[in-house]
């Protein structure tokens, strides 16, 4: 399937109790570039996001998005500092005692006064960190191809028309090639019939020069080339990506083709199949930079 090096993708998802949120999107390159975005804590993940994703395409510039909320994974563990409580009671009893108040305090009370209790928080284990970006960098991708493939498959429906007309131009060339040829032998027959007046005219020696004329004027093997650079180009078509660069190649061939036949030939009808011919290699060539 033939797939656009444009697109946009995301998906957002939830496990391990680690919220993780992706978005990519791409445009045109001549080669594949990668940039990935990540939150600084799971930097670990950069390369597995890299190789995913050009697993997935083979040529264009790709920015990822990854944002991870692992707040809820996360696990508190709360402290008490054992010495400093008993060190707090002690100093509230003898001052108690000195100044002849009550000394009593509550548990409450003992936890508030400073560092006695602490809390600890460890991050999400990378590993859970690490499946929960996985699993939502699946999904992107697979909607990011989706898109990709349905621009590519409009792409591909637009080239097909256009090498429909192509393939009718070349059959036109074809067809007026060799009425060019006689149309010349006309055209000379009665130059030199007007010429040399009553003076006999040497058949052989028209016969020669249209001969020459046509040697000089023919396009067969251009349009035989042509033809095969259609049926290729048709074929890489229904072959999928990414035959981008292929396409690239062969339309440069077509142009050549298309160029020889224009400066063969003198003749007016042919010189105007041959513009509109280039201008729909033209148009091609500009769809084909879209393609993976």
């Amino acid at each position: 399937m033939i797939k656009s090096m444009t697109g946009y993708g995301g998906a957002k998802g939830e496990k391990n109790a680690i919220a993780v949120t992706v978005e990519m999107k791409s445009v045109n390159n001549r080669y594949l570039d990668v940039s990935v975005r990540l939150p600084r804590s799971c930097l670990f993940a950069e390369d597995a996001v890299r190789t995913a994703v050009a697993g997935h395409i083979a040529r264009g510039k790709v920015d990822v998005f990854v944002t991870v909320d692992s707040s809820a994974a996360d696990q508190v563990a709360v402290h008490v500092d054992e010495a400093l409580a008993s060190a707090y009671l002690k100093a509230v009893r003898d001052a108690a005692e000195t100044y002849g108040l009550d000394g009593t305090i509550s548990a409450m009370q003992l936890m508030r006064l400073p560092d006695v209790m602490t809390q600890e928080k460890s991050d999400a284990d990378r590993d859970a960190v690490f499946e929960a970006i996985g699993a939502v960098l699946d999904e992107a991708l697979a909607d990011f191809d989706a898109m990709r493939a349905r621009e590519g498959q409009k792409l591909a429906e637009d080239i097909a028309g256009k090498l429909d007309g192509i393939a009718a131009m070349v059959d036109a060339v074809q067809a007026r090639s060799p009425q060019t040829v006689e149309e010349y032998r006309a055209r000379l027959l009665a130059r030199m019939q007007e010429v040399l007046a009553d003076t006999a005219v040497d058949e052989g020696r028209i016969l020669q020069e249209a001969a020459i004329y046509a040697d000089k004027v023919a396009v067969d093997e251009e349009m035989v080339r042509l033809k095969s650079h259609i049926a290729q180009f048709r074929h890489l078509l229904e072959a999928g990506s990414p035959v981008g660069r292929k396409l690239d190649f062969l339309i440069q061939e077509m142009n050549r083709e298309a160029n020889t036949t224009g400066s063969k030939c003198s003749d007016s009808e042919i010189a105007r199949i041959v513009i509109d011919m280039k201008a729909e290699l033209e148009k091609i060539r500009e769809q084909i930079q879209n393609m993976e």
